[in-house]
């Protein structure tokens, strides 16, 4: 279980993520992994704003700014100047904050 964003970034350098945590974190978690395609498939099957941010995260990632920004809309968000690693960081952080394991 992960009981913080400490724990979770920690979690980020084992061969598996960390159990329970809900599919938008799964998504980041394999997305600083460098796994972007397994993350974009998680997030991508989310129909939910969580699931949204962080696909729109995730274009960032890939450099598809217009794409992203799209995302970030649907999410109700705006796309932060930040580093990409910072911004998962900080939507790990947010998203551990409002459930706990982020809606697992």
């Amino acid at each position: 279980m992960v009981a913080d964003i400490s724990d979770f970034m920690a979690s980020v350098k084992r061969e598996e993520p960390p159990a329970p945590i809900s599919p938008p974190l799964r998504a980041i978690w394999h997305g600083l992994r460098g796994e972007w395609d397994r993350a974009h498939s998680i997030a991508q099957a989310g129909d939910d704003r969580e699931s949204d941010w962080v696909h729109a995260w995730l274009h960032r990632i890939e450099g598809d700014l217009s794409n992203a920004r799209y995302w970030y809309g649907r999410a109700g968000r705006t796309m932060p100047a930040g580093s990409t690693e910072e911004e998962g960081a900080a939507i790990a952080g947010t998203l551990l904050q409002a459930g706990g394991d982020g809606g697992a």
